[in-house]
């Protein structure tokens, strides 16, 4: 049975168990009139016994999707030749691979050895076979489960207590997968930056002026150790998400602003939503913008002035990513600048204050934890773009200010150097992990500036 319709069955039980539950616990008391005999609502039994029913089965089929490809491998392995066991980790993930895509259909049965051939028959029949004792331990378990729940149904039973402190479990459990989720990440970030800083020294990674990872293929070759200087990273990274925050804060804010104090209840109710679109356009739709309309015209514009404009340039990228973020700022500040109280303006208003004055001296310096903390979560977004870069900006590390040159930022690095087969013992591949934990320190600390500077002003307002 497919773990889709494995689901649906328990889905199904669960229903019925429901109703079962429910069931029971009105007939103890002798019908839904005398319901106020019961401990707890009729329908917290049936909840009660559907929980006992499916979250078990659930658990079984959970641990069965992980454990599944590990124990068939184990199996296929110990019945191939000695020979094919006694392979490189390596060269027997290879026939494993193969083995794999036989299974799957992917290749043809003729272009595989007969080992192989075997090992994929051997693997077919012990996947059905873990299908079906899956399955059968599944809709046991989730019997067996709905079964002891409706025998212990009686009416003094504190059914919704259990009900309450189950759910309570289940939501403290998603807060852990969510906390431990992003421990691993984190961990698995810091190790293989670890790996990287013992083969390239920390002080060549963070001051070095030279960006070229693609490691020779002979000793002798001019650059065989790699140069993993990433200060041109940092600049075109810090470049780029300059001229961005040049177009979106402005524009955002000053949109903000208009929205919030100067517009028609009928205009924002029309502009606040086209505005808001923008923040929903994939970002490749947005490179595409950006290579195909801003890059040629950025060019052709700088031919008539004499300026020379390379075919990708920081300045495009930077341009279209501040338009995509303008949405980001705009949202923010609007949100913060229609929380003010009324009273301070009318407060203002009642002083001789006019409505741009008041607006500069009352409303903004009011919303400023916002407006600032808004800002800065726009800066960790521009920073973090990858897709208008590569198709803006290009792959070159080139350190410089000009924004008519070609720059690249460290997310485009870190996919480069992450695309294809990759070996994970080599600096090239580890370098992207190093600036990966790079970025996500700088995030890291915008993140924890903002939520400071919102702290230490809304304390102070309020």
């Amino acid at each position: 049975m497919q773990t889709s319709t494995l689901i649906l069955v328990l889905l199904a039980l669960s229903a019925v168990a429901y109703q079962l539950g429910r069931g029971r616990a009105l007939q103890l008391v002798g019908g839904p009139r005398r319901r106020r005999d019961l401990h707890s609502l009729p329908a917290y039994y049936g909840l009660l016994t559907a929980v006992w029913c499916g979250l078990p089965a659930l658990v079984v089929v959970a641990g069965w999707q992980l454990l599944d490809d590990r124990i068939l491998t184990a199996l296929v392995v110990d019945e191939m030749p000695a020979g094919t066991r006694a392979l490189p980790p390596g060269e027997l993930s290879l026939v494993l691979n193969d083995v794999r895509n036989l299974v799957a259909g992917n290749v043809a049965a003729e272009s595989v050895t007969p080992a192989v051939a075997a090992a994929a028959q051997r693997w077919r029949r012990l996947d059905a076979l873990g299908h079906l004792g899956a399955s059968g331990l599944t809709l046991a378990v989730a019997l067996a489960g709905g079964w002891l729940a409706w025998r212990r149904i009686t009416p003094r039973l504190p059914a919704r207590n259990h009900v309450e402190r189950i759910a309570e479990r289940v939501l403290l459990g998603c807060s852990l997968i969510a906390i431990l989720t992003t421990i691993g990440i984190v961990l698995s970030v810091l190790w293989e930056s670890i790996q990287f800083f013992r083969l390239v020294p920390v002080s060549e990674f963070v001051f070095g002026t030279q960006w070229s990872p693609q490691l020779a293929i002979r000793a002798d070759q001019v650059g065989s150790s790699g140069a993993f200087g990433a200060v041109p990273l940092f600049a075109g990274t810090l470049l780029i998400s300059a001229i961005a925050m040049l177009i979106a804060v402005p524009v955002g804010l000053f949109a903000a602003i208009y929205l919030a104090e100067y517009a028609s209840r009928r205009f924002r109710t029309l502009a606040k939503p086209v505005l808001e679109v923008l923040a929903g356009i994939p970002t490749v739709v947005y490179g595409f913008f950006a290579a195909l309309t801003v890059a040629p015209l950025l060019r052709l514009t700088g031919e008539r002035l004499g300026l020379e404009v390379a075919a990708e340039s920081a300045l495009a990228a930077g341009l279209v990513m501040g338009i995509m973020i303008i949405p980001f700022v705009s949202s923010l500040a609007d949100d913060m600048i229609t929380a003010v109280p009324q009273s301070l303006r009318d407060g203002s208003y009642g002083l001789g204050a006019t409505r741009s004055e008041t607006i500069r001296r009352v409303v903004l310096r009011a919303a400023l934890p916002g407006i600032v903390g808004g800002v800065l979560l726009a800066i960790s977004r521009a920073v973090g773009e990858t897709m208008i870069v590569v198709m803006a900006a290009g792959l070159s590390a080139n350190l410089t200010a000009n924004p008519l040159e070609a720059v690249t930022t460290v997310t485009v690095q870190i996919v480069t150097l992450l695309v294809g087969d990759q070996e994970f013992d080599s600096p090239k591949t580890l370098a992207a992990f190093a600036l990966g934990l790079v970025l996500f320190l700088v995030t890291l600390a915008l993140n924890i500036v903002a939520l400071q500077v919102v702290r230490r002003y809304r304390e102070q307002y309020e």
